[in-house]
């Protein structure tokens, strides 16, 4: 492992990639030296130097090998003003696609592109035109390094943060230092010294020049080591050669730029410098150590030792660690720019080594291998993922062969399956996978929906594959699969498709509807545990939607479990994502007699069918309710992905359980809570605990105030075994539970075992005050929830039965945020009971027949209902309170009569923004009566809308009586109509998010007089939006002045914008803040794209409303 404390470079992070103090970073605390030369001396180098360091921008636009996608600063300088080249760290150049700009002294901006990035040493080079810096004079910086040496006294110069320069003094202690040791599974360096100063280096200084009283460059600044002052530079004399055959590719920056090959040789052997005293410890004879001493300089103190031999490598199985390196090709070699020199010029051919193993003398023969051949320069993007070739750098660093199929972000299917960051795939589809070629053939074989197993290892566990099932997308979430290949001419990594058109995974997924449904899945007991927890900070990738934020911290992804036997509560922290969904309403119909939501199974003939039933015939002891209940619950695995984690929902991962409540030969329905059906743009796996089978469900219905959802599901999908001893459950909506009645809470255990307990009902009424959470996303608002005295844990959701197993409720999860101090807060959730009624009217319009929009559900278009409501959040208070406010006598008395047990009155806490009751309520006005009735409680309320669906009035006005300042106001409040859709339309442009304000965002009673209808939800790491800073929990109301009140305005607006062309953009916070930033648009990586939901064909579409093309660049 390496040093916790050694920091990779001083490279600025971006405000969304959090850094804990002893990981890597760019920060030490500079001390002060004494300079050797005079000040007048410093002057003069300084006021050549300063103006020829220029601050880089960089955005890394993908994941790629070692690196994450993100946005940060750090430093480079001019080496080459007629050819414009920029020398800088390796790390900051980027092993992947990247896009970066150079910010000179007097602030002049310009475009820079990488032209060649060491694959080893912590170097490389970016290109920019001379002719763009119009008004600064500089001169380049000359590289000396024969001029480093012990004592000299040395200035940093680089940029603080992107800021401004600043100039770090030090003395160079070190010149022989072995390579920082970083990170286990990142970049490190190594067969080269490092240089070791007592200076200080701050964030985004990496690239830095180390430059010395004359005003040349000694050596490059590149990490530091954050428990003492110390500063680690990397040695020119390797630049000094790559820049040497850089500057042979043209004479100046109007050349057409061709890509220049750099030789560089590999026997896949890292070397450490270890002094004579531990080579004799290792067998070195006395006779070989006077022989090297007497070959070599007096200073002479150590000899290199193989530390590490890379499996499959050329010196694999020839060099083992403990090796002592003698000669090469007959030469004496005790320095690594001597091995490296012989390397670089022996590649492809054959060099004859000396080592001692032990105190005996072998001599070998190896070839050189072309280092370049083991550094990938393309990588494939499937479903968000990135997976490319396995590079030297990782080799290294988990001992595996160079080449292995790597995944560098393991996007959304791979997520989904529970494929980690790192893994090495071996095999995909019941085909043995060694190279990227065979992935894509394999992949391209499949169909939309298709299940097949993948097998996998990683370097934590590297002696055992797993195996898990991968989904392969239904909906089009991302783009089609595409190769993007490194163009060394450009600096641009070209996109091309990775299939041929003809391939099944390019076909309209409202074709294979049918697919996934019809391969129903045997649940093992690996898949029936549901899945893993996504990786901390899993930056992960979507058609160039790297992981996506909604506000300026890093999230990291945790999986949300509802159904855990132990009753554990998991707990996320905010800042991890946003939030869950405040969707709109929807109702659905489906024109069959009200019979069929409780239909029994049909007598069964079949003997082995019988002897299934018997075989499930109930746990010993369990009660009438569970035996009952247990063929009509569901285990719910739902995952979002984050190409559309819309509406603020704060996971990608949940678990649940719900219950069937229709079932019939066309289509089965489930109710489930929404905090585990969120939004609907999900995928959900069903799970039955009356049949061993896992099929695809569709969201529905997402009801707009309730906590339920309605999923659907193809009951052909279960087979006929599974189609006859699966059922629905029988709902019991009327009589409504009282307190002290007994109930049976009954659920299921990750298990898919049936869990019940008999409980008595404490408050069969109790009123919900969920705060909205820093990120808005669904709560929920006007409901009375059943509280039991006993259940199983703020985790455990299920249904509450009576005796004979009718269901009285749901027992249902919630989502909340609970506050510590000012700045802290955690993800927090619970459990309380749904009344069945408001599921049960709405079941009733869709068997009865509803007058929405139809939805194609398993290939039947079926009429959906609307629900109308009342958009204002209420809450209850005591009638003692509201006589202190002036309440009448009359009135009380009124409301107790009508409710004797609540003994409240309803006050309004807001209005929703944009709701025809906006303007009319007030915050603290009591609502007593509606229609000349009184109110007491949110049933009420809702009875009132719905007795408006019935009268068949045109005006959907409610006459409310109100008490408002001590005096009693009659007012008519517009009622609004709401589907059960939930947001079904998202675009990303330049990398953010763009959605209609869901309900979640008008609760909190503001909405921009300019227009509030492009809401930023997410953006993305790595993304435009990301390096300039256009965050989520805003509206974007103009674009170049133009103004963009709605998404198909905003469509209009940036479909004329070019590729590269800067844009000005007109922002309204949620606190309402105004705010004017500039981005830069890059349609090359990140395209303007639409995601839509079609009710037609039931099917997310993608569609790019506006991309370069590749051939144009």
């Amino acid at each position: 492992m390496g040093d916790p404390s050694e920091r990779l470079g001083s490279e600025g992070l971006d405000s969304g990639t959090a850094i804990k103090t002893d990981d890597l970073c760019m920060e030490i605390d500079p001390p002060f030296q004494e300079n050797v030369a005079t000040a007048e001396d410093w002057r003069k180098a300084l006021n050549k130097v300063v103006p020829a360091v220029v601050v880089l921008r960089t955005t890394a636009t993908r994941a790629f090998d070692t690196e994450s996608a993100a946005a940060s600063y750090a430093t480079g300088f001019i080496v080459d003003k007629r050819r414009g080249i920029i020398l800088t760290n390796r790390h900051v150049v980027k092993a992947g696609p990247v896009v970066a700009e150079a910010m000179f002294l007097n602030r002049e901006e310009v475009p820079v592109h990488p032209i060649y990035r060491d694959p080893v040493h912590d170097f490389g080079f970016f290109r920019y035109d001379p002719g763009a810096v119009q008004f600064l004079n500089y001169e380049e910086i000359p590289l000396a390094p024969e001029a480093a040496c012990v004592g000299l006294e040395i200035r940093v110069v680089g940029n603080d943060s992107g800021e401004k320069v600043s100039i770090l003094a030090g003395t160079l202690a070190r010149l022989d230092r072995d390579a920082p040791h970083y990170k286990k599974d990142g970049y490190n360096d190594f067969n080269t010294f490092y240089m070791q100063a007592a200076s200080g280096t701050k964030g985004g200084s990496s690239g830095s020049p180390v430059i010395d009283w004359q005003g040349r460059a000694v050596a490059l600044n590149a990490g530091s080591k954050s428990s003492s002052a110390s500063a680690f530079f990397l040695p020119l004399e390797r630049v000094v050669r790559a820049l040497r055959l850089l500057q042979k590719g043209s004479e100046t920056y109007v050349d057409k730029w061709k890509a220049v090959f750099i030789p560089r040789g590999t026997l896949q052997v890292t070397f450490l410098h270890k002094g004579f005293d531990e080579t004799r410890r290792l067998g070195l004879k006395s006779e070989t150590e006077q022989i090297v001493r007497h070959a070599s300089p007096a200073s002479e103190t150590g000899m290199l030792v193989v530390d590490s031999v890379v499996p499959g490598g050329p010196g694999h199985k020839h060099l083992e660690p403990g090796d002592v390196l003698v000669r090469v090709n007959g030469e004496v070699i005790t320095q690594f720019l001597k091995l490296e020199t012989i390397l670089d010029d022996s590649v492809n051919t054959s060099i004859a080594l000396q080592i001692e193993r032990g105190g005996t003398s072998k001599s070998l023969t190896l070839l050189v291998q072309d280092l370049h051949s083991i550094t990938p320069d393309f990588f494939l993007e499937v479903s968000g993922a990135v997976i490319h070739p396995l590079s030297y750098q990782q080799a290294r660093n988990f001992r595996f062969h160079c080449g292995l199929v790597y995944v560098a972000e393991p996007g959304y299917m791979l997520v989904r399956a529970g494929v980690p960051r790192h893994a090495i795939i071996k095999k995909f589809a019941g085909e043995e996978i060694s190279c990227i070629e065979e992935l894509i053939s394999v992949l391209s074989k499949l169909s939309r929906g298709a299940r097949v197993p993948l097998e996998y290892i990683s370097y934590v566990d590297r002696h055992r594959r797993k195996s898990v099932l991968v989904t392969v997308d239904r909906h089009e979430w991302y783009a089609p699969p595409q190769i993007y290949t490194r163009d060394d001419s450009t600096g641009l990594w070209i996109a091309k498709p990775a299939f041929q058109p003809d391939s099944p995974f390019l076909s309209s997924g409202a074709k294979e509807v049918g697919n996934l449904t019809r391969q129903p899945v045997s649940l093992t007991s690996e898949h029936a545990c549901g899945g893993h927890a996504c990786e901390g900070n899993n930056q992960e990738l979507v058609d160039g939607v790297t992981s996506m934020e909604t506000n300026c911290e890093d999230p990291s992804e945790c999986v949300s479990h509802h159904n855990a036997s132990d009753g554990m509560v998991k707990k996320r922290r905010v800042d991890d994502d946003l939030s869950n969904d405040g969707s709109v309403v929807a109702d659905f119909s489906l024109n069959e007699t009200q019979e069929t939501k409780l239909e029994k199974p049909s007598v069964i003939q079949d003997d082995g069918l019988m002897d299934y039933q018997g075989a499930v015939a109930v746990t010993a002891n369990a009660s009438v309710a569970e035996r009952v209940i247990e063929p009509t619950l569901v285990m719910f695995e739902v995952h979002v992905p984050r190409s559309c984690m819309l509406d603020g929902v704060h996971s990608q991962h949940f678990f649940g359980t719900g219950v069937i409540i229709y079932h019939s030969q066309d289509m089965g329905l489930v109710a489930v809570d929404k905090n585990t059906v969120a939004i609907s743009a999900s995928d959900v796996m069903l799970s039955f605990a009356a049949y061993p089978v896992e099929i695809p469900g569709e969201v529905v219905f997402l009801h707009p105030v309730h906590n339920y959802a309605l999923i659907s599901y193809d009951p052909s999908a279960l087979g006929p075994v599974g189609a006859s001893v699966v059922r629905a459950a029988e709902l019991l909506p009327e009589p409504a539970l009282r307190r002290g009645d007994s109930v049976y809470l009954v659920g299921l255990s990750r298990s898919l075992q049936a869990t019940s307990r008999k409980s008595v009902v404490t408050n069969p009424c109790a009123a919900l005050n969920i705060v909205s959470a820093d990120s808005p996303r669904y709560r929920a608002t006007n409901m009375e929830v059943i509280e039991l005295d006993t259940d199983f844990g703020s985790t455990f959701s299920g249904v509450l039965t009576d005796e004979q197993g009718r269901v009285q409720a749901i027992w249902g999860s919630f989502s909340t945020q609970l506050n510590f101090g000012c700045s802290t807060s955690e993800d927090h959730q619970f459990v309380r009971g749904i009344p069945i009624y408001a599921i049960s009217q709405v079941l009733d319009k869709i068997v009865s027949g509803a007058n929405g929009q139809p939805l194609l559900i398993n290939g039947v278009k079926r009429p959906m209902p609307l629900v109308r409501i009342l958009e204002v959040e209420l809450y209850p208070t005591l009638l003692s309170k509201a006589r202190s406010f002036g309440l009448s006598d009359d009135w009380i008395q009124a409301l107790v009569k009508k409710d004797p047990i609540r003994r409240q009155v309803l006050r309004v806490k807001g209005c929703l923004a944009g709701s025809k009751a906006e303007n009319l309520l007030e915050q603290g006005d009591m609502v007593l009566a509606i229609n000349k009735e009184p109110v007491t409680c949110f049933h009420d309320i809702e009875n009132a809308c719905q007795a408006l669906d019935k009268s068949n009035t045109d005006d959907g006005k409610l006459q409310v009586t109100i008490f408002r300042q001590g005096r009693e106001v009659e007012l008519l409040v517009g009622t609004d109509v709401r589907d059960g859709n939930g947001t079904t339309r998202a675009i990303n442009w330049c990398g953010c998010i763009v959605q209609h304000p869901h309900p979640a965002v008008r609760a909190l009673g503001f909405l921009p007089e300019e227009g509030y209808g492009v809401y930023v939800a997410r953006w993305c790491h790595g993304s435009p939006v990301h390096r300039y800073g256009l965050y989520a929990l805003q509206w974007i109301v103009e674009i170049n002045g133009k103004p963009t009140p709605n998404l198909d305005s905003f469509v209009d607006v940036t479909k004329e914008l070019e590729h590269g062309e800067f844009v000005r953009v007109r922002t309204i916070h949620l606190n309402g803040k105004p705010l004017v930033l500039t981005l830069k648009q890059d349609l090359h990586y990140w395209p303007t794209w639409e995601l839509r939901f079609d009710p037609d064909t039931a099917i997310w579409r993608r569609n790019v409303i506006k991309a370069l093309n590749c051939s144009s660049v």
